[in-house]
């Protein structure tokens, strides 16, 4: 059933709210309607495009800054940040992550992803991955956003810290791993034992 502009508007700004890293491709197919209908829509109510609503996310929930590498080092966009606790980053898939013969997305690109969401969760000068048991369930393709989502959920013997990373598409798991972190300091505040 074809839904009026009031109707479709109404339930655009809901979906939006409820999922801010929506893409327009992803609302079109989702409403039934080409995409430049989804841009027009969302200019005449004011909601700006993915990248600003992903910068707009960041800058009102992100308030802690990385420390174990430089931020331009991460793979992907971080998106939220608590630092020995939890973090989110964002990996579009492009031309350039893929193989050009079937587009599928290298596997190097979603472990560089988990992997500098790990070291950037740490609460630490220096973190260095020391071990990793990863698994990928699925292919990831061009176009494809993978979100990953990074928790600290305990120390091991000699003062590592354990990272959980889960990669997903939509809410679809692409990637998982475990790594175990080294980290300088001692003294680790706030982290689960």
């Amino acid at each position: 059933m074809k839904r009026n502009k009031k109707e479709r508007q109404s339930m655009l700004k809901e979906t939006i709210e409820e999922k801010p890293f929506i893409t327009d491709d992803a609302l079109a197919k989702l409403f039934k309607v080409s995409i430049q209908t989804i841009r027009l829509d969302r200019m005449e109510l004011n909601i700006p495009e993915l990248r600003e609503r992903i910068k707009s996310v960041a800058t009102s929930t992100w308030n802690e800054t990385v420390k174990a590498l430089p931020i331009d080092e991460v793979i992907g966009e971080i998106i939220d940040l608590e630092l020995d606790q939890r973090a989110i980053s964002i990996l579009d898939i492009t031309a350039e992550h893929v193989f050009s013969r079937n587009k599928i997305a290298r596997g190097h690109h979603l472990f560089a992803q988990a992997n500098s969401l790990a070291v950037a969760v740490i609460n630490d000068q220096l973190a260095l991955t020391t071990n990793a048991d990863i698994k990928f369930t699925r292919q990831v393709v061009e176009g494809e956003r993978v979100i990953a989502k990074a928790k600290v959920v305990g120390t091991e013997i000699n003062n590592r810290t354990v990272v959980e990373v889960h990669s997903h598409v939509d809410n679809e798991t692409v990637f998982t791993g475990i790594f175990e972190m080294f980290r300088s300091k001692e003294e680790k505040e706030g982290i689960q034992q």
